[in-house]
């Protein structure tokens, strides 16, 4: 049976149960913001009731014009900053200029589609959906309506002033004066459209937080205070107008941190653009000491959000990179202004970077695990196939003089380039490369991933990436997903079961619950449930907790044994353990799991294929191939198995990987059921085999 030919089986799905969405996640009830809110407080503890209702009482001040920054002190310039960009040799001028050149021409990308406007971008409008968010009091407007403001991310993205970057960028390269006349306009534009405190864009303090980083760049890049944007009386002016809404920004995030369940990578991002911002432009008073409580804050969340072994807590693995960027954009801002950040912080940021390079395999990829949204501190790099994680891995290589972070980064890109400046390229090409498959860590226990194969960093390789770890950070796991105990395999570096990744956040909510959902993941669902319970598009009000009883790594094999409760509060409780065991000589990798129950359960096992890999169902296996490679799955269960296959079909839903936010495209999803009446251990073998020559890639 070709799988490739096939769109949907419905023979195939005729014969077994139909998929359903239990009651916690069919959205139904959460959709109501009385639900909502209802579970939103069962997360919380009676101390942050009691901070949440302060922070409405100053919100309902600020709405009445107490405790603003409508009046903004005269800067004092005369204070020194020093730049913490700069530019390294052989940036790719040709692509910078263009995107820039795409810029001035109206023409911006967001995401999955091209927004585009005739003279100015009207900042309120979503690009998604055309509607206009209502310019009133921000923090009054409910940004997770839809029919209010259209699609937030879609909205925010544009917003984040990335884009307005690639201008500086082309004006810093060739000095083109319409890159500076662009600048101002755009700026002008931007502040004429969302005064102080009004509209969406003065709701999120990340969101502001984001927007002063990129406006830090530009600011540097232009040429600071001696730009000549700023010259004449119009410059001036400009200038001036410029520093007030700085100011506003900094004031309003100091004064809205995210706290308690909701100080996630939001409070890093927060006090990060609040560092650089007061460190960009030190000019009152109030700035040192904003500067002082911001260098605080991200020194006790650098620590606190990421595990020692390196692991960000929010259990996704595209917010690690994200927040590796805040934390190493503020680093080199206290660095270049003598304000180093002290020992522990850089080593939190050299372990997290040691678990980017263990889980990336040799070809470059990394799972999708947890949310991806698609969100970048910066861009600086152009062209679509900038690497997030290379260019990671390439900065770090430069800071941490590590060789085997150089080999995973595989040059020097232009994100680094621009950071790190001459110097930065220069400690790159000093630095000696070092085989990293030697280096490799694999295990993460405070995190709770683990890394089973065999020939890491060569043409042979397996690599295995095992979710052990809780479902994500705080009461709420805001962006993680109904994903333990499932797991990732790679063959020489081609990707044949993934994570399908995330697709969508506050609009779409079906979508949404299922990308996070245990069905999108390679993991066993009991009784159409989710392991951990939905109570919101960001909220989880029961989560699936997994202790890791075994972990062994040697020459011939690996072997990783958990288990979690996930399904503990069914009626009939179900205990389900899973050991994966991964023989090195022979490529097989065992997967047996566990269902300790007393009754009656539907049992469902999900293998999801990436989209280009070639997968054939026989009688009593499936063999998915690849790049030449091949990997045979077959069930070796002691109960009959239905078997079901699904690839593209929206109305179950299955079949789907979302490589891009906003994006999604068909790919294979095999499921394997089976009914059981009491407890019982369901084996699978997969069978790796390799068929290129030894050498290549």
């Amino acid at each position: 049976m070709d799988l490739n030919k096939i769109t949907e089986l419905g023979s195939l799905e005729r014969q077994a149960r139909p998929f359903r969405l239990g009651a916690q996640d069919a959205g139904s009830s959460t959709n109501s913001g009385i639900v909502w809110y209802w579970n939103r407080l069962r997360c919380m503890s009676p101390l942050e009731v009691a901070y949440r209702l302060r922070q409405r009482l100053g919100v309902k001040a600020q709405q009445f014009g107490i405790l603003t920054a409508h009046k903004v002190p005269i800067p004092n310039t005369s204070r020194p900053a020093y730049a913490f960009v700069g530019l390294g040799a052989r940036p790719d001028a040709e692509r910078l200029t263009a995107q820039a050149e795409a810029v001035l021409a109206g023409r911006v990308t967001v995401f999955d589609r091209e927004y585009t406007f005739a003279d100015l971008p009207e900042w309120n409008r979503d690009p998604k959906t055309g509607r206009v968010a209502p310019l009133v009091f921000g923090k009054n407007i409910d940004y997770r309506d839809e029919y209010t403001v259209g699609d937030i991310k879609y909205l925010w993205e544009i917003n984040r002033h990335l884009d307005l970057v690639a201008l500086a960028q082309a004006y810093r390269l060739t000095g083109g004066k319409k890159y500076l006349d662009a600048l101002r306009r755009l700026l002008e534009s931007w502040f004429d459209q969302c005064p102080y405190l009004l509209g969406v864009n003065w709701t999120s303090s990340l969101e502001l937080g984001i927007r002063l980083v990129n406006w830090s760049l530009i600011w540097q890049l232009i040429g600071g205070l001696d730009a000549t944007l700023f010259l004449g009386a119009r410059g001036a002016a400009f200038r001036d107008r410029w520093l007030t809404v700085i100011y506003q920004h900094m004031h309003f995030i100091q004064g809205n941190l995210s706290r308690f369940s909701s100080a996630n990578n939001h409070l890093i991002g927060e006090a990060a653009g609040l560092y650089v911002a007061a460190t960009t432009w030190p000019f009152w008073d109030t700035t040192f000491r904003w500067r002082a409580k911001a260098r605080r804050e991200l020194v006790r969340e650098a620590i606190r959000q990421n595990a020692p072994d390196g692991v960000n807590r929010e259990q996704a693995i595209s917010y690690q990179q994200f927040v590796l960027d805040f934390l190493l954009l503020a680093g080199l801002a206290g660095r270049a202004n003598a304000d180093d950040f002290p020992v522990e912080y850089w080593q939190r940021i050299e372990r997290m970077l040691e678990f980017i390079a263990a889980v990336m395999d040799v070809r470059g990829n990394v799972p999708m695990i947890g949310d991806a949204d698609d969100g970048y501190v910066v861009r600086l790099a152009a062209g679509p196939t900038s690497s997030v994680y290379r260019s990671l891995l390439a900065t770090g290589a430069a800071i941490f003089r590590r060789g085997d972070f150089k080999v995973k980064a595989g040059a020097f890109d232009d994100k680094s380039r621009w950071i790190l400046g001459q110097k930065g390229e220069e400690a790159f090409a000093d630095v000696a490369e070092r085989l990293p498959a030697a280096t490799v860590r694999r295990a993460f226990s405070d995190g709770g991933y683990y890394l089973l194969g065999a020939d890491f960093e060569t043409p042979r390789e397996v690599r295995i990436v095992a979710d052990a770890g809780p479902l994500g950070y705080q009461s709420i796991a805001a962006h993680g997903h109904a994903d333990a105990l499932a797991f990732t395999l790679s063959l020489a570096g081609h990707e044949f079961l993934i994570d399908p990744g995330t697709y969508a956040y506050h609009t779409e909510r079906w979508w949404r619950d299922y990308f996070r959902g245990t069905a999108a993941h390679n993991a066993l669902r009991i009784d159409g449930e989710n392991q951990s319970v939905i109570g919101g598009s960001f909220m989880w009000t029961h989560h699936a907790n997994v202790q890791v009883k075994t972990w062994e790594t040697g020459p011939h094999s690996d072997r990783l044994i958990a288990w979690h409760g996930g399904y503990s509060r069914l009626v009939d409780p179900v205990r389900h353990e899973r050991e994966l065991l991964f023989d090195k000589g022979k490529g097989c990798l065992n997967v047996s799991d566990v269902v300790e129950c007393a009754g009656t359960h539907y049992v469902e096992c999900f293998w999801h294929f990436a989209e280009d890999v070639h997968v054939v169902v026989g009688d009593g296996f499936a063999l998915a191939e690849k790049g030449g490679h091949k990997l045979r799955l077959i069930p070796e269960y002691p109960l009959p198995v239905k078997v079901s296959v699904y690839r593209g079909d929206a109305t179950i839903p299955a079949g789907w990987i979302s490589r891009r936010f906003g994006a999604k495209s068909p790919t294979t999803t095999l499921v394997w059921r089976v009914e059981i009446a009491r407890s019982v251990r369901l084996n699978a073998r997969l069978e790796c085999v390799f068929g290129t020559p030894r050498g290549a890639i």
